[in-house]
């Protein structure tokens, strides 16, 4: 847990609960893919088996799936896990990954065993968005909406994972993850990232210009980010909130992208809220495009007509 940073809040009520033995069977964990679901699930795991934080136990048992959903079989797989004894003592928890993959037909397979497991079992569902998950899922788990980490406390994730960058380049690590750890390491582990919010700056600028020959340049590089689609789209959205943001009252506290705050001051005395407004509603059209299995291609492209219309 040394290396486990945030939700302390979360941790400590449920180790209480645990400790007072009113810890309900079925627990349901939601939050962004990265902002350390898994690891809390180990945790709470060690906690329900009254074990030791620094060592492994065979009665915790994760099941995540390869497939792009979890079906009936597979669910019958985990309550066949569920009905077997434990090793160690007299507690058993399952971890279910990716709950989200959880089809209709296997959320309600797995619903009675929900309700009534065997004395001593946990079973700890995580999911991404509780949406996807029944209602007579969810109204059978104590479920914990894990929200984004602080600032401070990601400088204390960046220095436990000992990342060694310059404070520029940490702060601009910090923007990109938008609260999710994982979203750190992603960066620090990925040039092709740290080079995109640079060139999204220079685009920002091309297009409050009007520049169209750089633009049309741009966008034969940044349709080649298919794979990365969607954090195109949040970078463009983290900058656009920043210039609005520093235009409405200019306070650099609440600025994201603090590393580009220079640009961000620039752009802000050039550009319109007229413009920006514009430009968030062209980026919510741009997602809207995507989930409707729009092209990337066809959606960058009406994306930036539409920035240039504004």
């Amino acid at each position: 847990m040394r290396d486990f940073i945030g939700h302390e809040a979360l941790i400590n009520n449920f180790k209480q609960r645990c400790l007072k033995n009113t810890l309900s069977h079925a627990h349901l964990i939601a939050g962004e893919d990265g902002v350390g679901k898994g690891k809390l699930a180990n945790i709470l795991a060690k906690f329900i088996l009254n074990g030791d934080l620094d060592r492994e136990y065979v009665d915790i048992i994760n099941y995540s799936s390869e497939k792009s959903s979890f079906g009936v079989d597979d669910v019958r797989d985990i309550i066949e896990e569920v009905y077997k004894k434990p090793f160690e003592k007299d507690k058993k928890v399952i971890i279910i990954h990716e709950g989200n993959k959880l089809t209709i037909q296997a959320q309600n397979a797995l619903l009675k065993t929900i309700e009534e497991p065997p004395k001593g079992v946990y079973i700890i569902i995580l999911c991404e968005s509780l949406e996807l998950i029944l209602d007579t899922i969810k109204s059978r788990c104590e479920i914990y909406k894990l929200k984004p980490l602080t600032k401070s406390e990601l400088y204390e994730y960046i220095k436990i994972k000992k990342f060694n960058y310059d404070e520029n380049e940490i702060k601009s690590a910090i923007a990109f993850s938008e609260g999710v750890p994982g979203r750190i390491d992603r960066y620090f582990n990925d040039d092709k990232l740290r080079e995109l919010r640079n060139n999204i700056v220079i685009l920002i600028k091309n297009l409050n210009k009007n520049d169209l020959e750089a633009i049309l340049q741009q966008e034969e590089s940044f349709s080649n980010l298919k794979n990365d689609k969607e954090e195109v789209l949040n970078i463009f959205g983290l900058f656009i909130r920043d210039i609005l943001i520093n235009k409405e009252i200019e306070n650099e506290e609440f600025i994201i992208n603090s590393d580009k705050l220079e640009d961000i001051k620039e752009l802000t005395k050039e550009m319109s809220f007229k413009k920006l407004n514009n430009m968030i509603k062209t980026i919510e059209e741009a997602r809207r495009n995507i989930k409707s299995n729009v092209s990337w291609g066809m959606t960058l492209r009406v994306m930036l007509m539409g920035f240039m219309e504004g």
